[in-house]
């Protein structure tokens, strides 16, 4: 059987990602808790995320939705990483800015530590990319449109979408900030 570099780019993309799951949810959590979530998007539903980019670069008029739409466009997958929006209740922590976490959860606030757990498994997760010369981007934006696509639930506030990509040259560089890709 013969195998083309785009097939074995297309099975690595994937392998990677998978890989990249793994790496976040073994990453390090605050006090012990798992808040991460983590989904791979490809396909028809890569497509509706890259919409709702679309559509949100439509109502606030930030450009780089619009121009992040066509990275995920391009890209074989996205990885997606989310933290639920639960406090992991250390006794007058205060560590978020408020008093506790009772204030916290009055005033609509996220954990600062489910936050930086989230850093720590993203940093994970395109370390392993990086490590097998897969090319991704960490897209705050792509993680906004998951919010609004409901992936995760009423109960995540915070996401970040990270596009993977295999070709001669990154699809994440030398892009035209000013581009309209409707």
């Amino acid at each position: 059987m013969i195998y083309k570099r785009e097939y074995a780019a297309k099975e690595t993309v994937m392998r990677v990602a998978q890989a990249m799951v793994t790496a976040a949810v073994t990453a390090p959590k605050g006090h012990g808790i798992d808040n991460l979530l983590a989904v791979i998007v490809d396909g028809e539903d890569k497509a509706v995320l890259a919409y709702h980019m679309r559509d949100i670069y439509k109502e606030t008029g930030a450009d780089f939705f619009n121009r992040d739409a066509g990275c995920v466009d391009a890209s074989e997958c996205v990885v997606l990483l989310a933290t639920k929006d639960e406090p992991i209740l250390l006794d007058d922590c205060g560590y978020c800015g408020l008093k506790d976490c009772a204030e916290n959860r009055a005033a609509g606030a996220s954990c600062a530590f489910n936050v930086t757990d989230l850093g720590i498994a993203v940093g994970s997760a395109v370390s392993i990319a990086a490590d097998n010369r897969v090319d991704a981007r960490v897209f705050f934006s792509a993680g906004k449109a998951a919010l609004r696509m409901g992936l995760f639930g009423d109960d995540v506030r915070v996401c970040y979408g990270i596009p993977l990509s295999a070709t001669s040259k990154s699809i994440f560089f030398d892009r035209d900030p000013g581009a309209v890709l409707l």
